[in-house]
């Protein structure tokens, strides 16, 4: 079986920089972020099909991971995002994630505590959309029940926090 645990939250918190160093420190395959990737080729004006296909996309990756049964996968993000990009756009939810059923066994929520970066593909910098957007995303993980913990500090410390949070949860030494 394995272990999944997922990067969650709004963008420009790390997550990408974390969800590398946690899987190479622990040798583990990883999930790239697919709507990142879609929003790089496609553009960011998106709607509810561009979503949908980010969903599908995020899905097939995450299944062809766990093809290969390793004991752990990093993802960086998941459907629950797209859920919250959902709502953060459209004020509206999908009801083909809602209906999706296959959470990860721990999510790691990055704090606002970085700077928000532009890259090209970001969309919400001020601190009241960033506030939204990281409420909205612990809401998706609230309402389904899911454990998550809330890393927080800069460059080592935040992944020592990282690391601890998932030996905490005992799912796998850190």
């Amino acid at each position: 079986m394995t272990i999944h645990i997922v990067f969650h939250g709004p963008e420009s918190t790390g997550k990408s920089t974390l969800v590398a160093q946690v899987a190479a420190h622990f040798g583990a395959p990883r999930v790239d972020e697919f709507g990142r990737t879609y929003c790089e080729r496609y553009g960011t004006a998106l709607s509810h099909d561009d979503l949908l296909w980010i969903f599908a996309g995020h899905v097939d990756a995450t299944h062809k991971a766990l093809a290969a049964r390793p004991p752990l996968l990093i993802s960086d993000t998941d459907p629950l995002m797209t859920q919250a990009w959902s709502r953060m756009l459209f004020y509206d939810r999908l009801p083909q994630i809602d209906a999706w059923d296959d959470p990860a066994d721990l999510y790691l929520v990055p704090a606002l505590d970085l700077p928000w970066q532009d890259d090209g593909t970001r969309m919400f910098g001020s601190a009241s959309e960033r506030g939204r957007f990281y409420d909205i995303a612990i809401d998706e993980l609230d309402r389904r029940g899911l454990r998550w913990v809330r890393i927080a500090g800069n460059g080592d410390a935040r992944l020592a926090a990282a690391l601890a949070a998932i030996n905490e949860a005992g799912l796998v030494g850190a």
